[in-house]
């Protein structure tokens, strides 16, 4: 037992490391060795964990996943914040961490274009890796409904709404480059708001 647990802990200082070579030198310059060098085992002991650079790369973008989806569940659990204000949290969270990783993106990028060109569908795999995400996002819209906050909206639309907010801050990260995404802050703040139940509505 306590060797599988130390090779699950090796696994995942290599695939921390392994992300940090990826953001610095772009999928296509990433290699097995210079992962390796990163770290300080040789390129045998790596096969022992990964088959390829490819596999590396594609559990590193889902360790990372698993990880904000930790963070943003627990601020949906936190008590005394309305739906909405929950939303509006998950949302601000999800685009800060678009920012602060906005070269990992470039990277991503490339290998979905990569990906592409070998006929493969793209597409396919970022709802793969987004799918969890998007569940978070529509039980918040589901619960805020029944609890009479929100508007009795279709939950799928709804959905798209905000998830087509993230992809729009990804873009200007990635490919127009903005430093930053106050403005979709904004854009999202108004999008709930648009979920919200009013005095004026229920009259």
């Amino acid at each position: 037992m306590a060797i599988v647990v130390e090779h699950e802990k090796r696994r995942f200082e290599i695939l921390q490391r392994a992300l940090d070579v990826f953001t610095e030198e772009g999928y296509e310059d990433a290699t097995f060795q210079k992962i390796a060098d990163r770290c300080g085992i040789t390129r045998t002991t790596l096969y022992l964990y990964f088959k390829n650079k490819r596999e590396i790369f594609v559990w590193s973008i889902k360790q990372l996943t698993i990880s904000v989806e930790k963070n943003l569940r627990e601020m949906i659990e936190s008590p005394g914040l309305t739906y909405a204000d929950r939303l509006v949290r998950v949302m601000h969270a999800i685009i800060d961490r678009c920012t602060e990783n906005r070269k990992l993106f470039n990277v991503i990028l490339t290998y979905l274009l990569q990906a592409q060109k070998t006929g493969k569908d793209p597409d396919s795999r970022v709802k793969r890796r987004t799918i969890r995400l998007r569940h978070l996002l529509s039980q918040i819209i589901i619960t805020g409904i029944n609890a009479g906050e929100f508007r009795h909206v279709n939950v799928k639309q709804a959905n798209e709404m905000l998830y087509g907010l993230i992809e729009s801050t990804i873009y200007r990260i990635a490919i127009l480059d903005h430093p930053e995404a106050d403005d979709m802050k904004e854009a999202v703040a108004l999008a709930v708001q648009s979920l919200v139940i009013h005095t004026s509505d229920e009259g």
